[in-house]
C-alpha cells in the first residue's frame, strides 16, 4: 500500500450517476502510471475545488475522504460522491461542475478500517455508509468466509448498489429499506452475539445515528468485536478546550503552550512545524502522531476504544492533553 502522504495527479476517466445525489468517480493516473492497491476499508483524499470558505465566501479548497469501493487491485481508483446539501461545496462542485478528463490531487490510499477475511462478518451499511463495505463483501466471498449484511436505507431508489448486492447474493443480503416499512431493528438484528458464528466480528458505516445504534446494540459482544467507519465526527466537545497545557515536540526540540481556546494541531502549525492533515475535525486519521509520554484526551472518529485506551497516538486536531496532565510529549 502506498504511504498516506504519497501524493498523485489522477484523472477522471468516467462519471456515473449511482443514485440520487450519488455518482461514482474512476480515477487514473494522470501519467498513466499505475495506482497503488488498496485493502478492504481503505480510502482516498481528494482536493475538491468549488469550496466555500469559513464566513461562506466562495472559491476555497477542501480535501475530503472517499472510500475505495472498486476492485482493489485495478489499475484504477473507483469512489462514491454524495452531494451534501448542507456541506461546504466540494461535493456539490464534483456533481455540477466536475467533468472526464478533469485532473485532481489525490493523497492516500489510507486504511482506519481494516478488514479480516479470515473471520466470520457482520455487515452494518447505511446510505452512502456502503462503499467501503463493497470491497470487503468481495473479499470475504473470495476468501469463503461467512458473511452477512444488512444494508439500511430512505429509499431503495436512494442507495447505490442494493439492488446489485441482493440480486448476486440474495441469501446473505437483506435491504432495510423505511419507505418501504423495512426499518432496520439493530437489537433485534445484532443482540444476541450467540447467534453469529464464533469469532465473528460487525464492520459498520453510515450516518452517526446508525452507528450509534450499532454501538448500543452490540455490548453484549466480545471485546474488539466491532469497528466502524465514520463520515462524520463523534460529539466529544468542544475540541479547544478550556485548559492550557504543554506540548514538547522531541525531534525539533521545542516546548508550546496550547492555549485554551486552540488545538494542538493549529500550536505547531503557528510555530512552523509541518504536520500533514485534512479534515480537522478528528475523522481522517491524516495528523495521526505517536506520543512519547504523557496521556491524551481522545476526541477522534477514527481510533477504536481499545486504540485509544492503548494512548500511543493521538489526532491533533481535535485531541488534547487529558485533565491533570501538563504536558505531552509528541514524537514531532
Amino acid at each position: 500500500m502506498s504511504a498516506p502522504d504519497t501524493t498523485h495527479r489522477v484523472v477522471v476517466v468516467a462519471k456515473d450517476p449511482l443514485a440520487p445525489d450519488v455518482v461514482a468517480l474512476t480515477l487514473a493516473a494522470a501519467d498513466g502510471s499505475p495506482l497503488p492497491t488498496s485493502e478492504p476499508g481503505a480510502h482516498v483524499d481528494l482536493t475538491l475545488p468549488g469550496a466555500r470558505a469559513e464566513g461562506g465566501r466562495a472559491g476555497g479548497v477542501v480535501e475530503r475522504q472517499y472510500s475505495l469501493c472498486g476492485a482493489t487491485d485495478a489499475r484504477t481508483w473507483t469512489v462514491a460522491v454524495l452531494r451534501e446539501r448542507a456541506g461546504r461545496g466540494g461535493s456539490a462542485w464534483v456533481h455540477d461542475e466536475l467533468r472526464v478528463g478533469d485532473e485532481l490531487t489525490a493523497r492516500g490510499p489510507r486504511n482506519h478500517f481494516a478488514f479480516d477475511a479470515a473471520a466470520p462478518a457482520v455487515f452494518v451499511a447505511g446510505g452512502i455508509g456502503i462503499t467501503p463495505v463493497l470491497p470487503m463483501v468481495a473479499a470475504a466471498e473470495g476468501a469463503g468466509a461467512d458473511w452477512v449484511l444488512h444494508y439500511a436505507g430512505s429509499s431503495r431508489s436512494r442507495m447505490a448498489f442494493a439492488d446489485e448486492l441482493a440480486a448476486k447474493h440474495p441469501d446473505r443480503v437483506h435491504l432495510h429499506v423505511a419507505d418501504e416499512g423495512g426499518r432496520a431493528d439493530l437489537d433485534a438484528l445484532l443482540g444476541e452475539p450467540g447467534r453469529f458464528p464464533a469469532g465473528a466480528q460487525v464492520y459498520c458505516c453510515g450516518p452517526g445515528r446508525l452507528m450509534a445504534g450499532v454501538e448500543d446494540a452490540v455490548r453484549g459482544w466480545p471485546h474488539g468485536s466491532l469497528h466502524l467507519e465514520r463520515f462524520e465526527p463523534k460529539d466529544t466537545g468542544p475540541v479547544d478546550g478550556g485548559t492550557a497545557f504543554e506540548v514538547e515536540l522531541e525531534l525539533s526540540g521545542t516546548t508550546l503552550t496550547v492555549l485554551p481556546g486552540r488545538t494542538i494541531l493549529e500550536t505547531v502549525e503557528e510555530a512552523g512545524v509541518l504536520v500533514l492533515s485534512s479534515c480537522r475535525e478528528g475523522t481522517c486519521g491524516t495528523c495521526e502522531t505517536p506520543i512519547v509520554a504523557g496521556e491524551a484526551d481522545h476526541r477522534d472518529s477514527v481510533l477504536s476504544p481499545d486504540e485509544q485506551s492503548e494512548n500511543r497516538t493521538m489526532m491533533l486536531c481535535v485531541s488534547r492533553a487529558a485533565a491533570g496532565c501538563p504536558r505531552l510529549v509528541l514524537e514531532l
